[in-house]
């Protein structure tokens, strides 16, 4: 999720513990803690690109993990407020379980995106998503933010309790919205005919009325665009060959780096993958694009036949931008509009 949610969700937590003394402290360190766990995304490599591909959402953001990352935010939080303004009027032990509430929202939160959060590291590296929120999503952080402004400007328990039941509530929508459109893109595979394999449906960006729909058949992704209001509305879309290493480079040396960063890849995408239609030697993440009933790759690696065998693939990201962004944008609300 986008910090800013992180921060507010990191704070509502920590406001729910606090008492009428403590609100705003409570705030700002459930806020800050909230936040903290993302700092992994300075794990990076200048020579190995996928690098922070293995460690975002991964040892930070584990469940097990919490009570240590609440430790280290704890310590230097206190330290902090101590060397800024002389004092701090709390225990240790108030500022921990501060830290502690607003940390623990945070993969929690992830979870609940479409990305994949290893919430079960060290035992296992699953990447869990839950496919209930868009990773950015103004109607669940800006209200959020509002009930926790109110909450601290009034010092009442009863806005804070407002601003938790929005969440949760919200978030029960976004889940029921996922099953509504699961269930719409599973009978558009069958009315096709279709025998649909990992079948996956993710909220488009900023929203939970339209959703991307992508499942396999036959080593094709079929992607479609479903939209969910009071009745349900497909945008059918497009298909792409599933990747296969020895049809689509054939002469690729199997031992080689470029050929363990696909499985990397792999891994991070479920196993999403497919050539860039407008590029060869592009791999993209099926599931995401800016128009959910597209294949356009928003990020993706490039292989170089020419490499050596010990050299890396290239990490690239196509977002689009100027009027590309502007146009794909109002596709995109035109879709939430339903038009």
């Amino acid at each position: 999720m986008d910090p800013l949610s992180q921060g507010v969700l990191g704070g509502v937590a920590a406001q729910q513990i606090s008492s009428k003394r403590s609100r705003v402290a409570a705030l700002l360190l459930g806020w800050l803690a909230g936040m903290v766990a993302d700092l992994d995304v300075l794990i990076k490599s200048n020579t190995d690109p996928l690098l922070f591909l293995e460690y975002h959402r991964n040892f930070t953001h584990a469940l097990i993990f919490i009570p240590v990352g609440a430790l280290l935010c704890a310590g230097l939080f206190q330290w902090i407020f101590k060397a800024w303004f002389g004092r701090l009027e709390l225990s240790f032990r108030q500022v921990y379980a501060f830290c502690f509430a607003g940390y623990a929202t945070h993969a929690l939160l992830d979870a609940c995106t479409t990305y994949g959060t290893q919430l079960l590291w060290p035992f296992s590296d699953a990447r869990i998503a839950w496919n209930t929120v868009s990773v950015v999503d103004p109607l669940f952080t800006l209200p959020l933010l509002l009930f926790l402004v109110l909450s601290v400007i009034k010092r009442s328990r009863r806005w804070a309790s407002a601003s938790a039941l929005y969440a949760f509530s919200y978030l029960g929508l976004g889940w029921v919205q996922h099953e509504r459109a699961f269930d719409i893109a599973q009978k558009l595979a069958n009315d096709r005919g279709h025998s649909a394999q990992q079948l996956e449906v993710k909220p488009s960006f900023a929203n939970v009325l339209v959703w991307k729909s992508v499942y396999e058949h036959q080593g094709q992704y079929f992607v479609d665009a479903v939209r969910v209001g009071i009745s349900g509305r497909i945008y059918p879309g497009v298909s792409v060959d599933k990747l296969d290493l020895s049809r689509h480079f054939p002469s690729l040396d199997l031992q080689s780096q470029q050929a363990l960063d696909v499985e990397r890849f792999r891994w991070f995408s479920n196993n999403y993958l497919a050539l860039d239609p407008d590029n060869a030697q592009r791999i993209i993440d099926v599931r995401y694009s800016l128009i959910p009933n597209q294949v356009a790759g928003m990020w993706g690696i490039t292989l170089d036949s020419n490499a050596q065998p010990s050299q890396h693939v290239t990490w690239n990201s196509d977002r689009p931008k100027g009027a590309k962004a502007k146009e794909q944008a109002g596709h995109l609300w035109a879709m939430i509009l339903g038009k």
